[in-house]
Formats: C-alpha cells, structure tokens, sequence
C-alpha cells in the first residue's frame, strides 16, 4: 500500500502498486492527459514505473523544462527511427538533447541534403500519427552487444561495450525500433506533437575525436506548441540577421584567415571599436581604484608548473621550445603574472586592497570545429583584474566589483542580467572555515545585486567559489560574460605575502575578476544585440558627410574637420557615385549619421542630417549639430 507524497505535501495512498499515470489520473483526468513523466524521490522515471512503496513524486507537463526536454529527447529517437527507415543502412550512434532542441549523429556514406531533411521531417510526422507504443526493456549487457553487432550497429555495440561488465543495459523500444537508452520517454510516439523542425545538417567525429569516422549530425528543434515553435524559428531568423560574422564583413570591422584559425585581423572601424571600449574599461577602472599594468605574454614553463596551470592547462596551452632547450609558453591566462607585480615590494596590510588590472593578451587552444567568428577565438584580450586582500575585505570587494559589473552592462545596454553562482567542489584546496568566508561573501553580492540567480552546487574552481554574470541580449539569448572567483590557492603556490597588523606574513586572498571576458567575444555579443546599430558613443565611424556634387567637397571637407575636431569620428565620401548609391552603401555599413551638403546647408551654414534606418531628414545649423552630438559622444556615466 505506497503511500505518495505530493510536492505541496498532501498524500494519497493506494491499495495496491500503481503507475505514474494512474497517480495523475487519481489527481485529476486532465493531468493524466498533460503528463510526459514523472519523478519518484527526485528520479526521472516514465509514466508506465510501477510504484510498490512509499516515495515522493512530482508530475511533469510540457510546461516543465523537465517535460519539454523528454519531448525533445523523443524526437530525436524518432528521427533516427524515421532515417533508417527512408535511408536503410545507415548507422545510429547518439541523439542528445541540447540547449532548444536536439541532434542526432548518422554513419551514412551519402551526405544528407536539404531535401532529405524534408522526406524525414515528413517521415517523423507519419511515426506520429501512428501513435505506437513506447515501451522499455531491460536486457543483459552481453545480449545488448550480440544484438545490435547482429544489426549491423557497430557504433551502439561500441557504446554497450565501454558499460562495465555485469551491469544491465536500458532499451527503448517505439513500435519494433529500438535504441539503447536510460529514458524517461513519453508512453507512445503519438504524445510528441508535431512541433518540430530539423534545421540543420554539419559533420561531427565519433565520440568527438579527429582521428575517428566523420559523422553526419542532424540538428532539430521540437516545442510543446505550434506557437512556441514559429517563435523559436521566429527567433533564429533574427538571429540569423544579426549574425555578427555577416555583419562585421557588411561593416567592415573584421575578418579571419586559414592561416591564423581563432585570430581576428582587426579593420581600422573595428580597432576603434575595440579602443573604445578599452578607453571606456579603462576609465571606469581608474575611478575604482585599479592600477593597470602589463605582463609578458611569455613565461618560463618553472612559472607555469609552480602554479599548477601545466598540469591543469597544459594541453589548452601553445608552448615554443628555444635553441638552448628552454620551454616557454604563451600565456593563457593573466593571474601568475599579476601575482609577480604584487610580489615585487613588501606587501603591508595597509596596500591592502591592491586592485590590479590589465588589457591582456592570451592565447588558447580551440579545437578548430569549436571555432565560432569572434564568439570562440584562440587569441584573445582580456579585460582582466585580480583584487588583492585580506580575508575580512572579501565580502565588501565582491560587493564592490557586483556592483561595477553591472553598472558597466546597464551603460553598454543589457539590463537583464542573471547571475550563477557557483559553491565549493568535493575536490579543493583551503581550509573549510575561509571557505565558509569567501562563499558568504559572494553570495552577499549576489542577494545585494537583487538579480534573479542560480546555485550550482559543487560548480565552483578547486580554489574557490565563483559568480559569472549571464547577459541577456535583445532577441532573449543568454551569453556568459563577466565572472568573479575567489582564489584560496595560487597567492601562496607562488609566494605571495604581506606584513599583517601583528608584524607577521600572511598569505592575500586573490579575486579574480573579468567583466567583458573577451572584448573580441564581448564586441561580438554587442554587433549582434545591436544587430549593427550601435549607440551613438560607441560606434566606430559615426557619421559620413556627403556632397551632393563636386561643387559642395570643400564645404563638406570643412564640416568634416569640424566634427572630428570635436571627438566625433567622420568621414567625408567625394566617391564618384550618385547620392542615392552613397546612401544604401553608409546605411548597409550601420553609420548611425549621413550629413548631407548642398547649397542650402553651404547658405545657412548647416547640415541636412539622415539618421540610420530612417528616410526622414532634419536640417540644423552646424555650430547647433557640435554642440548636440558632443554631448551624445559620451558614455552615460561620463
């Protein structure tokens, strides 16, 4: 007789043994109806688990994140199902959910086309409509291998056999396919929906490694509505728009090249906007107190091994070996250099806290398919920072640099922010009292910020907890930028110290801090939120001054030197095109201003002025346009 403890605490208790559906149907008809699966004492389990003893449990609908992802992690199966049976032959291998949808990776010899994605999407809806059972079974692993070599599924026998020995293997069966599995899964293939999509085809190596088979990877989207759906396609449309590789070339800002995979060559309209926001950083960063420095990208492998990045970066690392047999390493990180600044002097608690910061330089390993524009680089700028001080100072710093974070996101245009904070790992260094300190500390700054957060239990460094700041962009993706750590390690692997109120050496407490991350990742987030239409400040050519024939260039030049002579960065076009052309081609390239000169503007001393994305014109008198635009010229908090 269980006795079923429901999530706002009420009971109920059976007679005999029951299953998750008759426990929603016991509830309500209509909550039997919405169920996907169920959770018995915080396990995911299908609808059909029989239920023999006491337990809690919690029912999901595709309303539950819970419930969406078992609708996606079904759809995946029945793609794969749907490609062997229009393409028999073909090999499956693994179908994972992901972050809005799912994939799934095929051994095919013929590459798929954008017309076979719609012979399977039609396929799917067919297995839909057939609403055929899905059941589970549990086999012995010996038999699971026999089976599916039997098959000719070398990939799924390859996957069993790396399952120790003596443990069973979960199947899945929807109908007679069947796929190795650990589930949940919704009761029959009829309860999918047909709210999907398959979006995409790209290659992908078995089990991610190079050296293996390439396999043939079919992304798809599926959703709890049609409506959901078309926004979600709605969604990447816009994504696809704003898409910061296509507009950087339309702009002119960047471009990458084979010979240097994961390495911006920077235009000059894109080095400005990369000054720009160094200047702005730095200016900030000065009226906080940090003392920027600059450190070799170039260390000793001694300095590297006595930090324990060698061991724990090594492979991420590029290393050049000299012609007196030395190792040398190009920094990936700016923290060992910064704690050779700080141990230069002695150290008293009085210069405590030292807030160090530096614009640096790194590089990292990236597997060449992980590249992604400027979003996943090799070569990098860090806007990087490391706090040193006392323990007693961490709790008012972590507010301190909260507080900063989110001031600079405000003034760059991302208001909804999302913090994750992350607690101490099984496996870590320091005593367990600091880590009671530094965990306060920083979850004091989160609950201070009064932003929405999460805590990821055990997610934090082995030095020490962390926040990462996650933005939240105008078409409503998230991106991780900014993170905060508190580091109970390397001060004291590299000899860090200062000379404490009592006279004796105490070890610092190092925060690390960044707040754009990656300027080349942060400045692609920022094309693609602005979807090119930066704010005024921050654009890197801000107007473009156009006679309407030769006989305007010298006014036009003179406006020109004007606006430049005020901080405003502008051009003037004398191209021999007409204006029309002149300014499709300025408003492809983003120029939030088009000054146009004729002979009324040369009369009145003035300009005509066309604003991006608009076909309304306003005149204003040249002295009036310096004195508005300066003054828009500025970061708001200047």
């Amino acid at each position: 007789m269980p006795l079923i403890t429901l999530p706002d605490g009420n009971t109920i208790e059976f007679p005999n043994k029951v299953t998750g559906l008759e426990v929603a149907e016991k509830i309500s008809k209509s909550l039997s109806k919405q169920a996907t699966i169920i959770s018995v004492n915080e396990e995911l389990k299908d609808l059909s688990f029989v239920i023999d003893e006491d337990c809690s449990i919690k029912i999901f609908t595709s309303k539950d994140k819970e419930g969406l992802e078992t609708i996606r992690h079904d759809t995946a199966h029945i793609t794969a199902m749907a490609v062997q049976e229009l393409f028999p032959g073909t090999q499956v291998t693994i179908g994972p959910i992901i972050e809005n949808g799912f994939y799934y990776d095929f051994s095919r010899k013929e590459p798929f086309t954008e017309d076979d994605l719609n012979k399977i999407e039609n396929k799917m809806k067919e297995i839909v409509d057939r609403d055929v059972p899905t059941t589970r079974e549990v086999w012995k692993r010996d038999k699971a291998i026999s089976h599916f070599k039997d098959k000719g599924e070398i990939y799924k026998a390859e996957i069993i056999e790396s399952i120790p020995q003596g443990e069973d293997v979960s199947i899945y069966f929807h109908g007679d396919w069947h796929d190795l599995c650990k589930g949940p899964h919704l009761s029959s293939t009829g309860k999918i929906g047909k709210y999907f999509k398959l979006t995409k085809v790209s290659g992908a190596y078995w089990r991610g490694d190079s050296n293996n088979e390439m396999l043939q990877r079919i992304y798809g989207t599926s959703w709890a509505s049609q409506k959901d759906l078309d926004e979600y396609l709605k969604r990447i449309e816009e994504a696809e728009k704003r898409d910061h590789r296509k507009l950087g070339k339309e702009m002119d800002l960047f471009h990458f090249r084979e010979e240097s995979p994961g390495s911006v060559f920077w235009h000059e309209k894109g080095w400005k906007l990369f000054q720009k926001l160094v200047a702005y950083m730095r200016g900030r960063q000065e009226k906080a107190g940090y003392k920027e420095v600059n450190t070799p990208e170039i260390l000793d492998r001694s300095l590297w091994e006595k930090s324990g990045h060698w061991e724990k970066y090594g492979e991420h690392m590029y290393t050049s070996q000299t012609p007196d047999d030395k190792i040398f390493a190009i920094k990936p990180m700016n923290c060992p250099g910064h704690v050779q600044v700080f141990n230069q002097g002695l150290k008293s608690y009085r210069d405590l806290p030292l807030r160090i910061s530096e614009f640096g330089k790194v590089h990292r390993y990236e597997p060449s398919g992980a590249l992604h524009g400027l979003l996943r680089v090799r070569a990098f700028t860090q806007d990087d920072a490391h706090i040193f001080c006392t323990e007693d100072q961490i709790t008012s710093e972590c507010l301190i640099v909260t507080n900063l974070i989110l001031d600079i996101y405000k003034e760059l245009g991302f208001e909804d922010v999302i913090l994750k904070y992350s607690d101490r790992p099984d496996l870590r260094v320091g005593d367990d009292n600091v880590w009671d300190k530094a965990e306060k500390a920083l979850l004091d700054a989160v609950k201070a910020s009064k932003l929405e957060y999460t805590i990821n239990k055990g997610e934090g460094a082995f030095y020490g907890p962390k926040i990462e700041f996650v933005l939240r962009d105008a078409i409503g993706r998230d991106w991780q930028c900014g993170t905060l750590q508190v580091d109970l390690n390397l001060p004291g692997r590299l000899d860090a110290s200062f000379v404490d109120k009592d006279g004796t050496k105490k070890i610092p407490v190092m925060l690390h801090r960044a707040l754009f991350g990656s300027l080349e990742r942060f400045i692609g987030i920022l094309i693609e939120n602005y979807a090119g239409k930066f704010p005024f400040w921050i654009a890197p050519l801000q107007a473009v001054v156009i006679p309407i024939s030769e006989e305007f260039d010298s006014y036009a030049k003179e406006v020109n030197e004007k606006i430049n002579n005020v901080g405003i960065s502008s051009e003037v076009d004398l191209k021999n095109h007409n204006l029309n052309y002149k300014i499709r081609e300025h408003s492809l390239s983003k120029i939030p201003l088009l000054l146009i000169c004729g002979k009324k503007e040369v009369d009145s001393n003035s300009v005509t002025i066309r604003r991006l994305d608009t076909n309304k014109q306003e005149n204003m008198e040249l002295n009036l346009f310096l004195k508005k635009f300066s003054a828009l010229n500025k970061a708001p908090s200047n």
